[in-house]
């Protein structure tokens, strides 16, 4: 090949790879690009039918790497091993992976015949049934590394982290109530002890990340740790600033130190109520984010080739939804376009 042809090659390969970079920065999809999907914890009593049909629109959109479960029964219904069973069946039948991130009413209300708390052996056959193997339920699987794979940490096979694409995913049992913290003296060693396996959980998530040069981690917990809200400056040297029954405090201290010290984004994804009439949408304060689902069901589209790197999205059966009733999706367009 002569020297003249081989400039040409070069010259072309070099504005091949210089409308790649022009296209990311355009925001064109890349290989990166996903959505997950999420459903909130509203369960009542008796709610086969709306988790069945929460995961099925969920398994519509074909774009949708996983889907996050939170809570797998209501705080009326029976803390039964059949009822466990039953919900497991339903979760594992999702055509996509199915992550179930532990919820209070699944374990930490329960009481035992004699009316006493059963919270830690219900969480114990909660991990036997839904959190046994290295991967998530579904058809589809999707391999996951367990807390419990470290000797040290072998009871917290819910703590779980994967990857897609740039951003890692995890798993954090922080219970709606106040994180399980009991204000009974000498009744919190469940409590105390979880807190030390989340603090190491936290450490190691952040590590992997800045190890593999990750551009984000999201959190997913049922309880909302207030991250946003947290003071700062001269009010957070200050005792009265934190109660000292806040069972969120240390963690919630933890994630924010770890932040700060990342140099990509960090999204927490709770399933905190809504305020009357408000839809899920992220909220950022630096680098941190956080989105509360509340009862709701749905999609976040992460595009690292976009303007913003997460957007919550409307599931696929509400799109669908929407071309059927135009009005109703002109309405949502403007209010999109107002954020």
């Amino acid at each position: 090949m002569t020297p003249s042809r081989l400039r040409t090659l070069a010259l072309l390969a070099a504005a091949l790879f210089a409308a790649g970079l022009a296209a990311a920065r355009d925001g064109k999809p890349d290989d990166d690009a996903h959505r997950f999907a999420v459903i909130g914890h509203g369960l009542a009593e008796g709610s086969d039918a709306h988790l069945k049909r929460a995961i099925d629109e969920a398994d519509d959109d074909k774009a949708t790497a996983f889907v996050v479960v939170t809570g797998i029964k209501g705080s009326k219904e029976a803390c039964s091993d059949k009822l466990y069973q039953q919900r497991r069946d339903l979760v594992s039948d999702a055509r996509r992976p199915a992550i179930v991130v532990p919820a209070a009413s699944d374990w930490t209300e329960c009481r035992n015949s004699a009316g006493r708390s059963n919270a830690i052996e219900r969480l114990n056959r909660l991990r036997e049934l839904f959190y046994g193997e290295p991967e998530s339920l579904g058809a589809r699987k999707l391999a996951l590394t367990r807390q419990s794979m470290s000797p040290r940490f072998r009871s917290y096979a819910e703590n779980a982290h994967w990857s897609v694409g740039k951003v890692l995913y995890a798993v954090l049992n922080l219970p709606a109530n106040n994180n399980h913290y009991l204000t009974e003296a000498g009744r919190n060693s469940e409590y105390e002890d979880r807190l030390v396996a989340n603090r190491f959980w936290l450490n190691r998530l952040f590590a992997i990340a800045k190890r593999d040069k990750l551009e984000a981690i999201v959190l997913f917990a049922e309880g909302d740790l207030k991250a946003l809200s947290q003071p700062t400056g001269l009010r957070a040297l200050l005792r009265r600033a934190v109660p000292d029954n806040d069972g969120f405090a240390e963690t919630r201290r933890q994630v924010l130190a770890l932040a700060q010290k990342f140099p990509g984004k960090v999204l927490l994804v709770d399933s905190a109520p809504l305020a009357k009439g408000a839809k899920p949408a992220i909220e950022w304060r630096g680098n941190l984010g956080h989105l509360s689902v509340g009862q709701e069901e749905i999609e976040v589209a992460v595009e690292p080739a976009g303007k913003a790197l997460f957007s919550v999205a409307a599931l696929e059966a509400d799109r669908r939804e929407a071309t059927r009733h135009p009005k109703a999706s002109r309405s949502n367009e403007q209010k999109d376009a107002r954020k």
